[in-house]
């Protein structure tokens, strides 16, 4: 494990901040800033910044985000429960891969995903959304909404439309050390038609589950964690998850979608230079 002296806390506490505010605006658990920092700044290793990274978001760290979301009437519980859930397996499955994975090969993988992502946030939605549609007619169907303030004609997924959203995000969760908001985010506005904040409350919710518990297991029992920093971290991440929040209630849908995009077009340059 790494050795972080106690002068390091403070900075720790900063990223944690900075990582609480893209969580909130974006509806991320902040991995993607967490991850390239401890590795950058504090010379971890891939993985041992992945273990950490997903360590600090262990406990419900973006729970005021949520809420305020929730307060909102832009989070549905019952679907970020059945992400959740499919998020359990995946983490097991992504991290055990990660461990067995060149380091450079993991970070290339990585910033491949991220560009991907960053374009998909950049441009517009309209034709993907014509082409899933026709794919899988299948994956929204209207049912009325029990969470607060949700418009009954609003998209309501199938479970098991869910649960392989969930797996998907789990898996790159443990791939990569992040609590997989970057996948159910855009997934959930392109595939299933979510409006952006009602898409990032719930995915905030999802992420306040325990789900990433089988990854930090596995990075615990390979050596690759580090517990103070995870816990200097994740205190960054309440106060600044909160800012988050309430920051991206105010803007308008569309700026939200292109600084969101432009943030993971940076990072993914990060990993790739």
């Amino acid at each position: 494990m790494e050795y972080i002296m106690p002068d390091a806390f403070v900075g720790l506490i900063i990223v944690g901040l900075i990582a609480g505010l893209a969580s909130g605006l974006f509806g991320i658990g902040g991995g993607i800033i967490i991850v390239p920092t401890l590795i950058t700044f504090l010379e971890f290793s891939q993985l041992n910044a992945n273990g950490t990274s997903l360590a600090s978001r262990l406990v419900p760290v973006g729970i005021f985000a949520a809420l305020a979301y929730y307060r909102a009437g832009k989070l549905d519980l019952q679907i970020a429960i059945v992400i959740a859930l499919g998020k359990v397996a995946g983490t097991f499955i992504g991290s055990k891969i990660a461990l067995g994975l060149p380091t450079t090969t993991l970070q290339q993988i990585y910033a491949i995903f991220l560009l991907y992502m960053a374009w998909r946030f950049i441009q517009p939605l309209d034709v993907w959304r014509q082409y899933v549609t026709k794919a899988a007619p299948a994956a929204a169907t209207a049912t009325p909404s029990s969470g607060q303030e949700i418009a009954d004609d609003d998209p309501r997924p199938a479970p098991y439309w869910l649960l392989l959203l969930g797996l998907v995000a789990g898996i790159a969760g443990g791939l990569f050390g992040i609590g997989g908001g970057i996948i159910i985010v855009p997934m959930l506005i392109a595939i299933f038609k979510f409006e952006q904040r009602r898409a990032v409350g719930t995915s905030l919710a999802a992420l306040q589950f325990p789900a990433d518990l089988p990854a930090v297991v596995n990075y615990y029992n390979a050596g690759n964690l580090e517990i103070g920093t995870a816990v200097f971290v994740g205190l960054g991440i309440i106060a600044g998850a909160f800012g988050g929040a309430r920051i991206a209630l105010g803007l308008p849908t569309a700026t939200i979608r292109k600084l969101y995009g432009l943030f993971l077009f940076f990072v993914a340059l990060r990993f790739l230079l």
